[in-house]
């Protein structure tokens, strides 16, 4: 209460209400070490209610996580450790970013999928309950977060994936912002997670005559949580917000806003405590919650044991999990990726695919798959099994509950917070792959991942109206430059196979930020010079030079219309006028680049210039310069094959021929000829 009175704004209500699930979950329940945030065998704890972040930090404060007094007085103010929601990389002790409600239920059964792979890659044989890489997810999740129809798709993984390691809270108070839930939410919650084949428990602290925070009922329906491996766990528990405030609790008006001095100073009236104290927290009460600090050091000592031991007896095994939680490549790696031959043509999303089957058996930390589409991403690596229950493969799709290949439905939303989840966990490198155009589904997730700087990978294919029949609904037209708009994510369009293979090499030597393959559905040609990872890793390169090294015009393409640039060339330099062709695959490297290396690939003194990309416009100002002309789709696809839509909609070798005789016109240099008058 005092922490949000200082701040002005907040929300009290929950943290009040859950203070004693909070406080018994991490004194009694949550394997963790405040002295190593990081340690590899602890649980991990989400607070998908973000919003409801003082839940999180107060715990933090009192097991000792490094968070003082100060910090709590310091909530939502200007460089804080305590911002308004949870940030991953900015608070010690904070597993993930929470906020957008949903998210961090998904990123929670991530977190359990990737602690499920781990176990498979480093100790599969191990008894359940008795390696050093068996432990708990927890999560605590709010109304909000069920509503939310990411919280479906994610349950629904989570349930059809039986994922006994992970255990979600939900705080049943019956209020949002708009006051009682009932004007909005009527469903059985219990019973929609049962559906899912989940364990579900009820603990209702409102079921007697007063109300009553009975701890003992929570307490066992942890340890039956923890008890049941075969299936996630549901644990409502009925609460009443606020309490135990006199005039608010169980009102909209304690979820999200302030109590006021009058209703805090009552309040403390209620508990017994001085109401002309703020921030009181006397020194045996803080001794005693510090105390989990001694139970967790002997855990933490009973774990390094068993880890040793497991050590001792899988050298290799140990040393993978070395290089995997430190997030090195191994030596030469690279080498088996694929290089296609100049002069064939190849779909980028098939070069893609040839390149995650040539990784499979040098990289074991990279896994992924598909929502569904898995045949026209080209996201399975041949030969290897699927991660799913046995009970559950398929004649298509073998596999085994620690195999490879994910399947994550049609389900793009919670897609991508799973994602965020596996990325956060420890080591492994996931990758979702959908069309481009359903990237708009997963967008809350993959900014999200940006946020944290996760080294997450996307791929989405299908990444224009070279898509062809299937028509407007399917085909990306704002996409690109929307996905550019997210500061930190890379976008990457690669032109060819070749570009495509290399593209791979960069961004999985990227471990501090997520990046987006956009791949062909249609066949593109493959040029000389496109499969230099140093090139590639520019973002931007010269890809054919004019012919005498002196550029009259710059064309600029990506993806599938860099071929449109190189006709155009030719057609440029037949007519006498010299012509470089830049492949610009991904913006957000091309920028990072110094500025003498950006400006020998677009000479400033060369202000005719033409970008061409079938997509809208927005965004190639910046690299065609005022003189300069940009060749690009601003109206949605139509339903034909993929060569008709491209020439009725004017994106040809010809019209970028117009386009940069337009931009030398602009330039000064078409002078004309003399008419003899």
């Amino acid at each position: 209460m005092d922490a949000v009175e200082k701040a002005g704004s907040g929300h009290p209500g929950t943290a009040m209400s859950l203070a004693p699930a909070a406080y018994l979950l991490f004194q009694r329940f949550l394997r963790h070490d405040p002295s190593d945030p990081t340690w590899v065998g602890r649980d991990r704890f989400v607070l998908s209610a973000g919003h409801s972040s003082l839940t999180l930090y107060i715990q933090l404060y009192l097991s000792g996580y490094g968070l003082t007094l100060d910090d709590l007085k310091s909530l939502r103010q200007w460089g804080s450790l305590t911002p308004g929601h949870p940030e991953h990389g900015h608070t010690v002790g904070v597993e993930t970013t929470t906020g957008p409600l949903g998210q961090g239920l998904g990123n929670a059964v991530g977190m359990a999928m990737a602690a499920r792979r781990e176990r498979g890659l480093f100790d599969p044989d191990a008894p359940e309950g008795e390696s050093p890489f068996d432990h708990m997810i927890w999560c605590i999740a709010s109304e909000g977060d069920i509503e939310e129809g990411i919280s479906h798709e994610v349950s629904s993984i989570a349930g059809h994936q039986k994922l006994g390691n992970l255990a979600v809270i939900f705080d049943s108070n019956h209020i949002s912002i708009e006051d009682d839930t009932q004007i909005a939410l009527s469903e059985d919650i219990a019973k929609r997670y049962e559906a899912y084949g989940w364990h579900v428990l009820t603990v209702d602290w409102t079921a007697g005559e007063h109300y009553h925070e009975d701890v003992q009922a929570l307490s066992d329906a942890l340890e039956a949580a923890k008890a049941e491996t075969g299936r996630p766990t549901f644990i409502r528990l009925r609460t009443i917000i606020g309490w135990p405030a006199p005039n608010k609790q169980n009102t909209g008006k304690a979820h999200g806003s302030a109590l006021g001095a009058d209703e805090v100073a009552a309040t403390k009236r209620v508990l017994g405590m001085d109401p002309e104290k703020s921030f009181d927290v006397p020194a045996e009460v803080l001794d005693h919650a510090r105390e989990v600090v001694k139970r967790n050091r002997e855990l933490r000592a009973e774990w390094d044991k068993s880890f040793e031991s497991w050590r001792a007896a899988n050298p290799e095994r140990a040393e993978l999990f070395e290089r995997m939680s430190a997030r090195r490549l191994p030596d030469g790696w690279d080498k088996a990726l694929p290089t296609f031959e100049p002069g064939s043509s190849v779909a980028t999303r098939k070069a893609s695919g040839e390149v995650l089957s040539a990784l499979a058996p040098v990289l074991p930390e990279l896994w992924g798959g598909s929502a569904d589409l898995a045949e026209s991403n080209l996201t399975s690596m041949k030969g290897e099994p699927s991660f799913i229950p046995d009970e559950y493969q398929t004649r298509e799709f073998p596999g085994n509950r620690y195999g490879r290949t994910l399947h994550f439905g049609i389900r793009e939303h919670g897609m991508g917070a799973i994602l965020n989840g596996i990325a956060l966990h420890n080591g492994t490198r996931p990758y979702g792959g959908t069309f481009l155009v359903f990237s708009d589904y997963m967008r809350p997730a993959v900014r999200l991942a940006a946020l944290m700087k996760l080294p997450v990978i996307y791929v989405w294919t299908h990444d224009s109206i070279g898509l062809g029949e299937d028509g407007p609904t399917h085909q990306p037209v704002e996409h690109l430059w929307a996905l550019r708009a997210i500061p930190g994510l890379d976008v990457v369009r690669p032109a060819d196979a070749n570009e495509t293979s290399a593209a791979w090499k960069v961004v999985l030597e990227h471990n501090d930020r997520p990046a987006a393959l956009a791949l062909t559905r249609q066949n593109v040609p493959v040029y000389d010079g496109t499969g230099d990872p140093a090139k590639v890793a520019r973002g931007g390169y010269i890809l054919e030079d004019a012919s005498n090294g002196q550029p009259a015009v710059v064309l600029i393409g990506t993806g599938s219309e860099v071929q449109l640039a190189v006709e155009a060339r030719e057609a440029l330099e037949a007519e006498g006028i010299p012509a470089r062709v830049v492949s610009m695959p991904c913006v957000e490297w091309f920028r990072a680049q110094e500025p003498a290396y950006r400006q020998t690939v677009l000479p400033p003194a060369v202000r005719a210039r033409v970008a061409v990309e079938a997509g809208i416009s927005l965004g190639w100002r910046e690299f065609v310069g005022d003189a300069g002309e940009v060749l690009s789709l601003e109206h949605f696809g139509a339903s034909a094959p993929y060569k008709t839509i491209f020439e009725q909609f004017g994106l040809t070798a010809d019209r970028v021929v117009a386009a940069a005789k337009a931009s030398l016109a602009k330039t000064g240099a078409d002078k004309g000829e003399t008419t003899g008058n």
